[in-house]
């Protein structure tokens, strides 16, 4: 008989792997042996990837495998705890089926298994073994133990975390949308995928102006690609129409805001107001304890107050501010007194102001042609209707460079909806000599314009987007001529985001 000796440490369990009989020290996956680790992960139906960047995510797929997800929903066999867990100055029973749901709950659980046993290599998923479903209890009983946690995030309240355990012994337990970003947080703390995952469903199906904030800042804080898109894509559609409208717009993150301004999906009545919802959100940020929404003319005073040496954005206060604006096509705003408007708050560099006039004399010159604006997608000039549930037609006129077109969104039947632009007579206008009295007239019998329609709205969650293809085409007067190609959707989502986007294109 061979004589060991004492100080030798005993060898480790090798485990053979794959056809070619290679061996591999389970304790010491990455030793050279990744194609074995690639069969045992695909075996386990666990990603490579994300196993070689955390390796106990092996360990926690096998034992997630002992004690499978129908357990959850279980009646618990013994009232009486397997672990007290020490958090938030609460002592919470919980079980052992139940800890494994929670990626750092079950560490925990094994780090104090290995502490109490003299194999700590070995011992975790041997006892582990003897408590599977069918086998007795009386094999292998399992010592009650005391774990502790720490939890730094402000996000996590007392109630939050006692929801969050709940979620281990229940399906489905309903959360109150303003409990719904502390009950993320401790998912997120506690690695509980599945609770994770549906937080994040309710706060996309629960976005409003007072939530859309902090809703974003934790898709942000948290890496959730779904939450912060979802977060982007309804601002896109709500800034102007609604969250431009609250108080709540005070609270849009600078980084959101630039965003949604750049995203060529945004929505928006016509430039000027998603102009006036701009100076709003600025002057909202420079008066932290307005408490009500201000009036559109005590923000034109507010900044019309500043001295006149130079413009607001070539202040030091306004520096910073200059890549929100420059996200705006200015050169859309054409009536006379918007115009006047611009010049009367100081807020533009003069320099801006200028390019814009030119802009507007020369193609008031050259019979409407846009001679500045090249890109479609980024430069058109824009503008929107929004079609809601009680509309059966809804329309709107507007003119540009002596020219008047309608755009138009007609309800067919319960799911049918199409949206067209045409151009019409100034003389067919109603109250034409008193609205558009210092409006120029173009007499030209044909107007060459490039367009594009788009049509967006919500069904179960998801934006639906409707388009048609850029479409270059003379307007006459008369009929068929004078009306554009329509977009015809089905849908059953409302409000319907309609944008027409347009450039006169080069006779």
């Amino acid at each position: 008989m061979k004589m060991l000796n004492p100080q030798q440490k005993p060898r480790l369990e090798r485990r053979i792997v794959g056809s070619t009989n290679r061996w591999r020290y389970p304790r010491q996956p990455f030793l050279g042996d990744l194609l074995g680790l690639s069969q045992m992960c695909k075996a386990a139906n666990i990603d490579f990837d994300e196993v070689l960047k955390n390796p106990d995510r092996l360990c926690f797929s096998q034992i997630q495998k002992i004690f499978p997800e129908n357990l959850k929903n279980k009646t618990i066999q013994s009232g009486e705890a397997d672990v007290i867990l020490e958090c938030l100055g609460f002592k919470w029973e919980l079980h052992q089926p139940q800890l494994f749901q929670s990626e750092t709950l079950a560490k925990l659980y094994l780090m104090g298994l290995a502490r109490g046993n003299a194999s700590p290599e070995k011992e975790p998923m041997k006892i582990l073994q003897a408590q599977r479903p069918g086998r007795s209890r009386e094999q292998r009983p399992v010592k009650k133990m005391i774990l502790s946690l720490k939890i730094n995030d402000p996000l996590v309240t007392k109630a939050a975390f006692a929801t969050a355990l709940k979620n281990l012994y229940m399906h489905e337990v309903k959360m109150c949308l303003d409990d719904v970003l502390g009950v993320l947080a401790a998912a997120h703390i506690l690695q509980f995928g599945s609770l994770f995952q549906r937080c994040v469903t309710v706060m996309m199906s629960g976005l409003t102006p007072s939530t859309i904030k902090n809703f974003y800042l934790a898709g942000c804080k948290y890496k959730e690609e779904a939450l912060t898109t979802a977060c982007e894509k309804w601002m896109e559609m709500n800034l102007v129409p609604l969250v431009g409208t609250q108080i709540h717009l005070r609270k849009i993150p600078k980084e959101l805001l630039h965003k949604v301004l750049k995203s060529p999906r945004l929505f928006t009545f016509s430039e000027f107001h998603l102009l006036k919802t701009l100076l709003l959100w600025v002057y909202l940020q420079l008066n932290s304890k307005t408490e009500t929404f201000p009036m559109y003319e005590t923000v034109l005073m507010f900044f019309s107050s500043f001295p006149k040496n130079c413009s607001f954005l070539d202040r030091d206060v306004g520096q910073n501010l200059i890549p929100l604006f420059l996200c705006l096509r200015l050169h859309s705003i054409t009536k006379g007194k918007d115009l006047e408007e611009l010049r009367y708050i100081n807020f533009f560099p003069e320099s801006w102001l200028v390019r814009v006039t030119a802009n507007h004399y020369h193609a008031l010159e050259n019979g409407g042609d846009m001679a500045h604006v090249k890109d479609l997608s980024t430069q058109a000039v824009r503008f929107g209707l929004l079609f809601n549930q009680e509309y059966t037609t809804h329309s709107k006129v507007i003119t540009i460079y002596g020219f008047f077109f309608e755009i138009k969104g007609v309800k067919h039947d319960t799911t049918s909806y199409s949206f067209h632009m045409q151009r019409i007579r100034h003389t067919d206008l109603e109250c034409a000599s008193a609205v558009y009295e210092n409006t120029p007239i173009s007499l030209r019998a044909e107007r060459l314009v490039t367009y594009e329609i788009r049509a967006q709205t919500l069904v179960d969650g998801k934006w639906q987007e409707f388009r048609t293809n850029q479409i270059t085409q003379k307007f006459g007067l008369v009929k068929p001529s004078c009306k554009s190609q329509a977009l015809k959707i089905q849908t059953v989502g409302i409000p319907i985001y309609a944008s027409f986007s347009f450039i006169f294109s080069l006779s």
